[in-house]
Formats: C-alpha cells, structure tokens, sequence
C-alpha cells in the first residue's frame, strides 16, 4: 500500500510526519490545491491545503500536468532552476525538465502541506511531535563534532613529525 512523507508548513515552521496504509488512503487522488480535513492524519480541527509534493525519483509535482510523468518544455516556475553557465539568472531561458502530474498517486512520496485553518492545540502537539527533543539532539551532534576536532587533530599532529 502507498505511504507518504507529509511536509507540513506553518508560519514559517515545518512538520514531518510519515503516514502509511489507512492513514494514507484519503490523500490518493487528490490534486494540488485541492483541501484536507486534519482528522485524516490525527491533527484534529486543523484544515491543510496541498501545495505539491515529489515521486520516488524526486521529480517535482508540477499544476496542470495530467498523467504520471511528462517531460515538458519550462520557462520557470516549479521543477525549473533558471542559472546559466556563471551562476547568473538568464532570461529568456527555457529549459526541457521532466515533471509529475498534479494528481497523487502511489509513486508519490513526500505531500507538502500548509495550514489553512488552525486547531485548538498546537500542530506539534497535535501531531505527536515533541520540538524540545529535536533541538536537544542537534546539540548533542554539535558537541560530539566539538569534542571529535580535537582528537583528530590530536592524532594528526603526530604524523607530521
């Protein structure tokens, strides 16, 4: 059965959360725009809007294109990365990049969302997800790397000698 990584967006914070099987079916067929209750994913009283997601080759899903895969001709906009040779932004430049449907489907694998309507509780709260654990392991990773420098330079030192 299908399983999707749900990206969600509110004011300017995001959410994870991975949703399989049950949790899942609600999402297939639907297209870009298009509004979901909250409840499908235990955020209760809250209203998402789908704003676009990727497949399981990372190709961007992109409004307006029917079908599961189209490989189409770009001027900008989703899917298009518009720097020329240097670096620069080239007007004028059109580009041939492959692109999914605006329909989900099961090769789909991250679904971005962001909150139209806000619940009671906190999005966080209401999605199991625990923010004081998140930042507790970056900065654990931050001073393991600290401790790990100087060790390295440390047995480096030696070599040189």
């Amino acid at each position: 059965m299908a399983s999707f990584k749900l990206c969600i967006s509110e004011k300017g914070t995001s959410y994870q959360k991975e949703v399989k099987d049950e949790q899942a079916a609600p999402f297939i067929g639907l297209n870009i725009g298009e509004k979901v209750n909250g409840d499908a994913i235990g955020a209760s009283g809250y209203e998402l809007q789908i704003t676009g997601g990727s497949d399981h080759c990372g190709f961007p899903m992109r409004s307006g294109i029917l079908g599961v895969r189209k490989r189409i001709s770009l001027y900008g906009g989703v899917g298009f990365s518009g720097l020329g040779r240097k670096g620069k932004r080239m007007d004028g430049m059109k580009k041939r990049k492959t692109v999914c449907g605006h329909k989900i489907n099961e090769t789909i694998t991250q679904i971005n969302l962001k909150v139209i309507k806000a619940g009671s509780k906190g999005l966080a709260d209401a999605l199991g997800i625990q923010p004081g654990e998140a930042k507790a392991d970056k900065s654990a990773k931050k001073d393991d790397k600290k401790a790990a420098a100087p060790a390295e330079a440390a047995e480096k030192a030696p070599e040189k000698a």
